[in-house]
């Protein structure tokens, strides 16, 4: 299944949903939320998934807000700066 919001509500609320439905884990790139939003951190803690975060390009290599990510702690992995593939190293990881 494929979700994709830029309201952060709406985020949180999928989250929910997802763990509600005890799926096996989840993909997700928060974007901007990443190093803003603390309501989307403590969804990801407390929905107790699996979630791996990825990032298209390498946030380390742009401003140095980017360089903190408040979703990081609670995922399993990040991935970041390997474009579109890191989504499907993502999953990989995800059916091991």
């Amino acid at each position: 299944e494929f979700f994709q919001s830029n309201h952060e509500g709406e985020l949180v609320d999928k989250i929910s949903a997802l763990a509600d439905a005890k799926v096996d884990g989840i993909v997700i790139n928060g974007a901007a939320l990443t190093h803003t939003s603390v309501a989307l951190r403590d969804a990801l803690a407390g929905s107790g998934l699996r979630a791996v975060e990825v990032h298209i390009s390498n946030i380390y290599k742009r401003e140095e807000f980017r360089h903190k990510s408040l979703t990081a702690p609670v995922c399993i992995a990040v991935i970041t700066g390997l474009g579109l593939e890191g989504y499907f190293a993502a999953v990989r990881y995800l059916l091991k």
